[in-house]
């Protein structure tokens, strides 16, 4: 097709929408992956992105960040998904996360600096096992400074680069549904995680550490579902991002969606409609 006429794989790719889930790898950031897989897509279907002269608008979104160092499930909504990804956030998400004892991080995570060590020779696996179970369940938790929320409408992480005092928020409640070890070989431990939404592992790890007596810090982080999309099953590598896989994956991603039973608040005003669909 010349000139400003669409061709046919354009024409599917503005037709595409619903949910489905991407892998993020550890490195970019959730948005960075998102505009990895936006350019891919307009690339493929041939439409040229000189300037903001786009005569149509891809919309693309995704719904629950994962930080820069953690890799797995990135849930993303396109064309009329997009506005499904509001139900995403507040919905259950399982991690596998790795903590380390015996140091704790500005960041309360590998990328950050050292703030202090302490020793941890004298933690058990029993120890850790019965700290657990403090942290299942709801619970209170202040979120990490380090961190995507916001302050004024700027980052907490942005305004602590710039060597601002930020101060912690308030603790907030949120919800474990589940959190098992998995591994211990000191000073690492394995933890699976299953938390609702608003939820920091990191926060998690470095509590943990605290309630032990010692510190501790979170080495690696990895999401292994979002709602009902599993890394396992749904999660589309980069090599899968065409707009035929993508198409195929949104019409498997129909039969996950509507009505997850455990989840009430899906009822709307009209009865006769699910609030979750994958058009």
């Amino acid at each position: 097709a010349g000139g400003v006429v669409l061709g046919k794989s354009a024409d599917k790719l503005f037709s595409l929408s619903g949910l489905f889930a991407v892998y993020k790898p550890k490195g970019p950031t959730s948005a960075g992956v998102l505009n990895l897989l936006k350019e891919r897509l307009l690339a493929e279907a041939g439409v040229q992105t000189n300037g903001n002269k786009r005569n149509q608008v891809l919309k693309i979104g995704h719904g629950g960040t994962l930080d820069s160092a953690a890799a797995g499930v990135l849930v993303v909504g396109i064309g009329k998904g997009t506005k499904m990804l509001r139900t995403m956030l507040a919905g259950s998400k399982k991690y596998t996360a790795i903590g380390l004892l015996g140091k704790a991080t500005d960041t309360l995570d590998a990328t950050g600096k050292v703030t202090e060590e302490k020793p941890y020779d004298q933690i058990t696996k029993g120890d850790l096992e019965n700290v657990l179970q403090k942290f299942t369940g709801d619970i209170m938790q202040v979120p990490p400074l380090y961190s995507a929320l916001k302050k004024d409408g700027e980052r907490l992480s942005t305004l602590m680069k710039r060597g601002q005092a930020v101060e912690a928020k308030p603790a907030r409640p949120v919800r474990v549904y589940s959190l098992s070890l998995q591994q211990f070989q000191p000073p690492l431990f394995t933890l699976d995680v299953e938390c609702g939404g608003g939820f920091y592992v990191r926060s998690l790890v470095n509590d943990i550490g605290k309630e032990l007596s010692t510190c501790a810090t979170m080495q690696e982080l990895t999401r292994t579902k979002h709602g009902p999309f599993t890394l396992e099953e749904h999660a589309l590598y980069e090599d899968k991002w065409t707009i035929d896989e993508i198409a195929r994956s949104l019409e498997h991603c129909t039969s996950l969606l509507p009505g997850e039973p455990s989840h009430k608040k899906l009822k709307t005003e009209h009865p006769g409609e699910t609030a979750v669909s994958c058009e």
